[in-house]
């Protein structure tokens, strides 16, 4: 959501919290609420069709595996993983999430009723963790990683961040992937660049599908295989 896409008047802040990771706030904007993190904007509730495609598109672009298990990386307002268990094919769906605040939203505050249902299915699994370490340390693995912790690779919430859209990090990602697993990465922008680092970091099928938004540059979500 741009700036010119704002709702008129000012936003209220709802909560502000100081976690490991800097402040991150909730807002309500209108009818909106708002998930800023250090000042940085992050998402809204205003639309979601590009946080549902994120998970539409690497289901098809797996190979038709019964009850696929899938790593949604950041919890965000909800719609990936409201999307994700309104979908009866997929099997396990564990969401990294690594501020406690935006768990708290959820659980208990304005974000639950978007995500109420997702969170009581048994399939749902939350885990307080940042995605980067998590990729890097789990046994765990999954067919689809699902990832929308920033703006995009070329937009990090938090220098840290940034190593995952590195060679290194993509490898790291590819460890917690099981063989034909899919990577898909939602951004605010195309970028051509991260496209030629998932090749080179021996990811094939590489390709991105866009989300027209009302002004500016269309979202993008990035769609990688692992071989295997």
């Amino acid at each position: 959501m741009t700036a010119y896409d704002a709702p008129h008047g000012s936003p209220e802040v709802i909560d502000r919290r100081e976690g490991p990771y800097g402040e991150v706030v909730l807002r309500r904007h209108g009818e909106l609420l708002q998930i800023i993190a250090n000042g940085c904007f992050l998402m809204d509730t205003s639309d979601g069709r590009s946080e549902r495609l994120l998970v539409d598109a690497a289901l098809g672009a797996l190979d038709g595996r019964p009850e696929p298990e899938i790593l949604i990386g950041g919890l965000g307002v909800g719609f990936s993983l409201a999307h994700a268990a309104a979908d009866p094919r997929w099997g396990r769906i564990a969401v990294a999430e690594r501020e406690r605040a935006i768990i708290d939203w959820h659980r208990s505050g304005p974000l639950a009723e978007l995500s109420a249902p997702a969170l009581a299915d048994p399939r749902t699994e939350i885990i307080e963790v940042d995605l980067v370490a998590h990729v890097n340390e789990t046994s765990d693995t999954y067919d689809v990683l699902c990832l929308d912790i920033d703006n995009g690779p070329e937009w990090t919430v938090t220098e840290g961040n940034e190593s995952l859209y590195s060679r290194a990090g993509l490898a790291a990602c590819a460890r917690v992937l099981r063989d034909g697993g899919v990577l898909a990465v939602w951004s605010a922008k195309p970028s051509p660049d991260f496209a030629r680092t998932l090749r080179n970091a021996g990811f094939k099928q590489v390709r991105a599908e866009e989300i027209p938004v009302a002004r500016g540059v269309p979202d993008v979500v990035h769609l990688a295989v692992r071989p295997g």
